[in-house]
Formats: C-alpha cells, sequence, structure tokens
C-alpha cells in the first residue's frame, strides 16, 4: 500500500527513516483525550493481534515506548512489513519469531499516531511473575520435528468469481461462509463477509439479500479478523417456518448482557445470537423481524462465534432434529489472564453449546436447553447445560463428515493448530493444554511442556495437529465429497495465514491417534506458485467454502478472488 501523499506525514515518515530520535521533537501526550482517542485506534487497529498482559498473535506491548524510540515504532506502524524488509534487527528478529507481517497503516496521520502510542505509552512493563513449572520438566522447542511433507499432488484450481470489495485496503473482502439452500425452485447459494453483508450468487452475480449494518445500528466489525458478522444458518425447516440465526459483535455496553463478569475485567465487545423471522423465505432481499436470544460480553475482541450449524444428517421427527449449535471462542480470556472465564462449568466461552431455539427454559427465557445435553442432567442450577462441550480457545469451523463425524477445527496460541473430533461432555484442553501438550499460561506464556507420565484423563486429544514452523492459525474446511477420484475420502483444509492447502484422510481421525497430515500443490489455472505468490501478500485470510453440486471453492479474503476445485493430478 502507498503511503499518503500529505506533505506533513511525509515530513514525519523522512524523520522516521532517518532513524533521529523524535523523542525530542515529538513527545507522548498526557492528555485524557488524546489518550482516549489512542485506546479507540488501538482497539480498531491493534486490538486483535495485541495486548498488554500477554503475547497473541503478535507480541504483548507493554513497555514497548521504553524498548523503543519514537521514530522507530511510528515508522514500524506505518510499514511494517518495509523495516523488516531493511534489515532492522529488531523488526527481523519479531518477524523471525512471530512469522506473521503485522499490516500496515499508512491511513494513520501524524496525530494519530501520536495518540495511539501515547496510549500504548500507558502501559508500562511490569514484573514478570512465573509459577514454578520445573516439575513439568524442560519447554519443548520443536512440538512436532517431523515436518508436513507433499503429498505429490496438485490441486488444480479455477477461477470461479469475485466477491465484491467491501475496503479499500487489505483485506478488500472479508468473505468467510457459503451456504446452500436447496428449494423447491432450485438451490441458492449464499456467502457472507463479515463487514455485514450476505449475498446471494446468481450466475456469479452477488446480490445482497441482507445488510446487518442497517438492521443493527451498533453492529460493528472492526477491529476485523473475528469481529462483525461472524456467522449465519437456515433453520432445517426454513422454507416453512422462514427462521434463520446469525451472530454478530456490538461494542461494549450496547445493552446488558446474559452472560456477564466482574466489573474489575474489561469488556472489549458483545457478541449476539440472533432469531430472525424471515417474511418470505425465498425473497430476493430478506425483510426480516429479529429476536435476540442472548448476548456475551468478551475481554477482547479475539474469538468469538465463528460457526452456527444444525445437524445436516437428521431428518424430521428425528432425536436432536432442529438442535442448534455455536461455537463459542474463549473471546482471549485464557491468555489474558483471566482463564476462569472459559472451560468452566458456569462461563460459557470457549465451548460448543447446543440449544433449542424453541425452547424456552434457558436463565433467560429465551431458547431451550436440551436434556439430552451432557451437563443439562446434574440438577445444578449454576452449571451451564447449553454447553455441549468444553476447552476450546478459538474453534473456527465446524463439519459434519459422511461417515458422522463432527469435525472442529482449532486454532492454537503460539504453538499448535488441531483438528478435533466433537464429542458430547468432552474436555479439550484449553487453556491448561494446547495440543498434545501443556500449557501453563501463569508461567511463560509461549512455553508448552511434554504431557506427564501419568496424564489427566478428563483431557481429550486432537486427532491431528501441526505446530507453527508449519503455519499459524489452522483454516477449517470439508471433506470434499465430488468427482474427482483422487480427492475422495480426504479432508481439505490450510492454514489462513500461510495459504498452504493440507488434507488428511477421513478414515484417519479417530481419537486417541494422530492422522498424518500431507500439502497439495497448487495450481491457480495454468500458473503453478502458492497463495501468498499469488495475492501478492504475507498473510493470504485463506477460506474454504462449499457451493451446488458439491463445488468445493478456495478463496483468500485479501483479493476476494474464489477459486473452485477442477482437478487434482500427480506431480
Amino acid at each position: 500500500m502507498k503511503l499518503k501523499k500529505s506533505g506533513l506525514l511525509l515530513i514525519f515518515c523522512s524523520y522516521a527513516f532517518t532513524g533521529i530520535a523524535q523523542k525530542n521533537l515529538i513527545t507522548y501526550s498526557t492528555n485524557k483525550l488524546v489518550i482516549a482517542k489512542g485506546d479507540a485506534l488501538f482497539q480498531k487497529n491493534c486490538g486483535e493481534c495485541h495486548n498488554f498482559r500477554q503475547r497473541g498473535i503478535g507480541p504483548e506491548l507493554s513497555g514497548v515506548t521504553a524498548d523503543a524510540s519514537y521514530a522507530y515504532l511510528s515508522r514500524f506502524i506505518i510499514n511494517s512489513q518495509a523495516v523488516v524488509k531493511s534489515g532492522n534487527k529488531r523488526a527481523v528478529a519479531l518477524f523471525t519469531e512471530y512469522k506473521v507481517p503485522m499490516p500496515s497503516h499508512p491511513q494513520l496521520k501524524p496525530a494519530e499516531i501520536n495518540a495511539l502510542l501515547s496510549f500504548i505509552n500507558t502501559h508500562k512493563k511490569a514484573a514478570e511473575v512465573y509459577v514454578n513449572t520445573a516439575e513439568l520438566g524442560t519447554p519443548v522447542k520443536d512440538p512436532m520435528p517431523t515436518k508436513i511433507t507433499k503429498a505429490g499432488l496438485t490441486l488444480k484450481l479455477e477461477e470461479w468469481a469475485t466477491a465484491p470489495a467491501t475496503s479499500t485496503k487489505n483485506p478488500l473482502t472479508r468473505i468467510n461462509q457459503t451456504y446452500v439452500l436447496k428449494t423447491p425452485a432450485g438451490n441458492r447459494l449464499f456467502m457472507l463477509d463479515l463487514r455485514g453483508k450476505l449475498y446471494e450468487i446468481k450466475n456469479k452475480q452477488f446480490n445482497v439479500v441482507m445488510n446487518l449494518a442497517k438492521e443493527k445500528p451498533r453492529f460493528i466489525h472492526e477491529p476485523g479478523l473475528a469481529s462483525g458478522w461472524g456467522t449465519f444458518v437456515f433453520h432445517p425447516d426454513f422454507l416453512k417456518n422462514g427462521l434463520m440465526y446469525t451472530t454478530h459483535t456490538e461494542k461494549k455496553g450496547s445493552a446488558p448482557a446474559d452472560f456477564a463478569y466482574a466489573d474489575s475485567i474489561p469488556v472489549a465487545l458483545q457478541w449476539i445470537v440472533t432469531e430472525w423471522k424471515v417474511k418470505d423465505p425465498m425473497a430476493a432481499v430478506f425483510e426480516a423481524t429479529p429476536r435476540e436470544m442472548f448476548r456475551m460480553n468478551n475481554p477482547s475482541a479475539m474469538h468469538g462465534m465463528q460457526q452456527m450449524i444444525f445437524d445436516p444428517t437428521l431428518k424430521p421427527g428425528m432425536p436432536g432434529y432442529g438442535l442448534l449449535y455455536i461455537d463459542l471462542g474463549d473471546g482471549g480470556s485464557g491468555e489474558l489472564g483471566y482463564p476462569w472465564l472459559c472451560n468452566g462449568s458456569t462461563e460459557p466461552r470457549g465451548s460448543v453449546l447446543r440449544i433449542d431455539p424453541m425452547g424456552r427454559n434457558s436463565r433467560n427465557g429465551k431458547y431451550g436447553i436440551p436434556a439430552s445435553n451432557p451437563w443439562a442432567k446434574t440438577g445444578d442450577p449454576t452449571i451451564l447445560g447449553e454447553v455441549y462441550a468444553r476447552g476450546f480457545r478459538n474453534p473456527n469451523k465446524i463439519t459434519w463428515a459422511p461417515d458422522g463425524k463432527v469435525i472442529v477445527s482449532e486454532i492454537g496460541y503460539t504453538n499448535v493448530e488441531e483438528l478435533n473430533i466433537l464429542k458430547p461432555g468432552l474436555n479439550y484442553g484449553w487453556p491448561t493444554r494446547e495440543g498434545t501438550f501443556v500449557s501453563v499460561l501463569a508461567g511463560k506464556k509461549s512455553a508448552i511442556y511434554n504431557l506427564p507420565a501419568h496424564d489427566d484423563p478428563k483431557y481429550t486429544y486432537p486427532v491431528a495437529q501441526y505446530d507453527h514452523d508449519e503455519g499459524n492459525s489452522v483454516a477449517g474446511g470439508f471433506v470434499y465429497t465430488g468427482d474427482i477420484p483422487a480427492l475422495k475420502g480426504k479432508y481439505i483444509f490450510g492454514d489462513i495465514v500461510k495459504g498452504r492447502v493440507f488434507y488428511v484422510e477421513l478414515a484417519d481421525l479417530k481419537l486417541g491417534k494422530q492422522a498424518v497430515i500431507k500439502e497439495f500443490d497448487l495450481q491457480f489455472g495454468d500458473l503453478k506458485t502458492t497463495y501468498p505468490q499469488l495475492v501478492k501478500n504475507a498473510k493470504t485470510d485463506m477460506r474454504f467454502g462449499l457451493g451446488e453440486n458439491n463445488a468445493f471453492y478456495i478463496w483468500a479474503k485479501t483479493d476476494g478472488k474464489i477459486w473452485q476445485i477442477k482437478d487434482c493430478t500427480p506431480n
């Protein structure tokens, strides 16, 4: 992205790039209004990846203004990748450690950078106090020394369509999900953009069916990544009852939360689950009446509600028909120092819920808790009966496989990315486990340890996993069900950041075992290349979706181009 041509910004940048010590030229403000503006800018541009207590996607930032000059920090904010390319030792070391490039922010004016850095300057470095982890042994430096190998197969992709840009800066789109609705008049293909638009795709044209920003005035889609219109799903009887369900984010304090916590813990935003009564399910534009089902406070913008799904294998009258599964990330509570807000019997975060939208026996009387849920049978009113399984950090995709397995992809912290088999009543470990390793967030937060000889039997471990030598954030996918013989029986998924496309054999996904992950080579049209090279960005924002007639799509939010798998051939 090019820098703005304002003279003031160019003068400002010239100081930054010459390395002149700017503390004598520009100082950190102590004005409360400036700092408040900086707080808002931080939440919009930085809060998804950074905080002041623990490392996240990027480093924690307490004390950074004492460690680095104003010149360096401003330069890094404007164009971090240029600083890395310049060979700056600090920048190169950060990129080597985190393996994720920070987005550039050339749109920020000098006064905004000053406000942002002045807010960051209010967070001083505190003395680190670690719990004793000696009994766990030496931290594991390389969780999975056996690397993912190429399968000797090339996915041949054909450009299918391009989603409308919803921003002028990267990522151009935030397309995140497809959905095929079968109707007597033919199938309807929908695609969601997290910035608030639901499209119906007809003849590769994107028509807005619903604009959540207009329906929900408090709707926000920043700071990005996980926030916005998280997901949508139609009730199995949608064509009869017109019911659809959505998750989205709003500013903190927009309304009282059904799942709140102590005032001493910050609230970054709220996630809301809504039921919509669509007047005409076959309409080109939905006219719908909302009914809020529940609202949840989160201490950060991370790890929200990215998937809702009904069991697609069930028919009317079968047990479990019409029950809604909702994945809830931990809201950042694990790494922010509030582990009691996730993976507990009284809190919903870090769980997969299963609720009955037609019921009304929940605490707020707006949805039902199925009696068959594992924790609904306790009779203890303090235990959340809507929880179906727990111990997740950021479950970003749930999919039913043809053999009945329910696969949950789980974005890890600093070491491990996971695939899990979902079963009722199981605990998948976070925040005391990351993959098949012990995590101690009260200790050195980036460290993990081998499991003890006598492990706690309450934890269930991934059926496939990879470490951060291979990628940074798993992108959940689907089992291929099309006509290409070489792809039959393969669960295809990938890495959001690196744009690598992987697979595991569905038959190899078994609790208690680790399936072998293989990587495809990629050919886009006539060009055999990698996703980062194709989109000319180190972070691809890759996702997967399904279309009509078992079409399997891969796309990058970076450019919004949707590619369809057309063939798979040996190299």
